[in-house]
């Protein structure tokens, strides 16, 4: 990437304020999925190694701009702690003589401050609360590409504070987008799926105009599906997107390919009976759309097949129950087992990968859902933009 970059900044003796994505799941007092702080040892590593006392700030959940002992990022300290191989302070603050004294104390290479969306200035991009972020520290690196997104106080309004650079895990983020997007390895193929149409309609709308192949799953599927005149039963349709998706059909034309057949249940559970159905023969009525079908996993996995470079973000279907996970399996199996670069675009198919078990054989999974995909569509990240260029 064209910004400034760790690697290319001299840290040794100076205290860094490093903006990390731990937005990682707690559940009683343990951290479930620890993949987010793994990401970014390397770079709290390499400062560590050059001599730096390394300060990390992260968010956790959404409490609302006041302490909440539910967010406390005590489990996460405990975790890195564990994988660092060493002992991680944690403070019950972001700002103030606390974290001065902390980062002074020589025993302590890094520490951990209190959860950013304690305090309300965060989300607002305060700039006294930037002031009193920025007041310890000598340095900033951003390596949350997951909250990149966000103009908050510790995306955007430090960096506007203090000298700044890129973490090593923003880099790969980018790298990895640009590759997809500016000079991918042809032929280059696109699966979304999920659940809205509206979600991904700038997503949709930039991939057509760089893939070979967009492949549409998820219930988004069905929308399309109305816009071709079938029965769509009670599956999950956005009645307001229906000319707009009309539109992209006409735009893409063989371009965009939709499923052949999907898995229709009788109600929302997983246990609900259910049946395969063809698109041009309607969905049961009453029924709904949960699942791609076989016939679409084995069109689909074919195309995939032939790619040199793929990028793929929302599941197949509701992967959450077996019933209709098959999908999104197929898929999943299919890009696994695929020669070409791959790109996992964060969110549900993330964690469909990881349920899976079939991360190692991904190119590179993003731990930004919202972020890559504001990317792809090719909307600026304030995180990235307000760091400097080389």
């Amino acid at each position: 990437m064209d910004k400034q970059s760790v690697r290319d900044i001299d840290v040794d003796g100076r205290k860094v304020l490093v903006r990390v994505d731990f937005n990682v799941p707690v559940r009683k007092g343990r951290v479930t999925d620890d993949t987010r702080i793994e990401r970014a040892l390397p770079t709290i590593e390499l400062l560590v190694a050059r001599g730096a006392k390394v300060g990390l700030i992260s968010h956790l959940g959404r409490p609302k701009g006041a302490p909440d002992a539910k967010f406390s990022m005590d489990p996460v300290a405990k975790r890195l702690g564990e994988l660092l191989g060493k002992h991680v302070e944690k403070l019950d603050t972001a700002t103030g003589d606390e974290v001065t004294a902390a980062l002074d104390r020589t025993d302590n290479s890094v520490v951990l401050l209190e959860n950013s969306r304690f305090y309300p200035g965060e989300t607002k991009n305060d700039a006294g609360f930037a002031d009193e972020l920025a007041a310890p520290f000598d340095l900033y690196v951003n390596d949350a590409f997951g909250a990149a997104h966000r103009a908050h106080a510790t995306t955007v309004g430090v960096a506007k504070r203090l000298p700044a650079a890129a973490g090593l895990l923003l880099e790969k983020e980018v790298d990895y987008l640009d590759g997809v997007l500016k000079d991918p390895e042809r032929p280059f193929v696109a699966i979304l799926g999920g659940a809205k149409v509206s979600d991904k309609l700038g997503v949709i709308e930039s991939l057509l105009g760089v893939a070979d192949s967009l492949l549409i799953g998820g219930a988004m599927c069905f929308t399309f599906f109305k816009a071709k005149g079938y029965s769509v039963g009670k599956s999950l349709v956005e009645d307001d997107y229906v000319e707009e998706a009309k539109r992209l059909m006409e735009k893409a034309g063989e371009k965009l390919v939709l499923p052949v057949d999907v898995v229709a249940a009788e109600e929302f559970e997983h246990d609900a009976r259910h049946e395969t159905a063809r698109p041009g023969d309607g969905v049961p009525q009453g029924w709904m759309g949960l699942d791609v079908g076989p016939e679409t996993v084995e069109l689909f996995s074919g195309t995939i097949t032939s790619a040199r470079t793929i990028f793929w973000n929302g599941p197949m279907g509701v992967f959450e129950m077996e019933a209709f996970a098959k999908g999104t399996e197929g898929v999943a199996k299919a890009v696994a087992a695929s020669e070409a670069t791959s790109v996992v675009g964060g969110g549900d198919s993330v964690a469909a990968v990881n349920k899976l078990g079939l991360e190692g054989e991904m190119s590179h999974i993003s731990t930004g859902g919202g972020a890559s995909l504001e990317y792809v569509e090719g909307k600026e990240l304030p995180g990235v933009a307000v760091l400097p260029a080389k």
